[in-house]
């Protein structure tokens, strides 16, 4: 089975423009790209996970991810496995996406499907976001938690099914944290390159 990091998109991977589409708007993380580089080059999957409740309340249409998911791509120049997002909101204005559902984010709907697809070993793969929905959701699926502590997370009601494993303040240290926890023997089995 792979490893994965799931990654949230916005206020983690890219600047959080609130329901942006546009992809000429999007910006990099500070220090987002090398984080990122460090986790693909250990054999992570990558994969992106995201509410994007701005479809159900009628901002964009569904449609638009498209070129934003492209855009991603390229700042990223690294392979993503995957890119889910929700379009779902109980309170949106499009009644087709106006329902509670089992992806949304603290939900682990997205994660569930994406281990489905990619064959991803829940329990040895890890969710970085910067609010602590995302970690409840990674929690939620079995994963180990990285908190992005960037600001972007105002109401801090920490339980145990929303406490991290570790905050940081960016990507790249996440990426380190992440490489140095975890086990030589398990690094060995992923590159199937002994361990000096």
């Amino acid at each position: 089975m792979q490893k994965a990091i799931f990654l949230d998109k916005d206020g983690t991977l890219i600047e959080d423009v609130p329901y942006n589409v546009d992809p000429a708007r999007m910006m990099l993380c500070p220090r987002a790209l090398s984080g990122v580089h460090k986790l693909y080059q250990a054999g992570y999957q990558l994969i992106v996970i995201t509410n994007q409740s701005g479809i159900a309340r009628g901002y964009f249409d569904e449609s638009a991810l498209t070129a934003v998911e492209q855009r991603l791509r390229q700042m990223l120049e690294l392979p993503l496995a995957g890119f889910y997002y929700c379009p779902h909101h109980p309170n949106g204005t499009v009644a087709e996406y106006a329902v509670s559902c089992d992806c949304r984010k603290p939900k682990p709907g997205m994660l569930l499907q994406a281990a489905a697809d990619h064959d991803i070993d829940l329990h040895q793969s890890w969710f970085i976001g910067d609010i602590l929905n995302d970690v409840e959701a990674g929690l939620r699926a079995g994963c180990r938690t990285v908190l992005i502590d960037n600001g972007n997370e105002t109401e801090w009601v920490l339980t145990p099914q929303r406490t991290p494993h570790h905050a940081t303040t960016n990507l790249s240290l996440a990426a380190d944290y992440i490489l140095h926890t975890q086990p030589a023997h398990d690094y060995s089995r992923r590159t199937n390159q002994p361990v000096a």
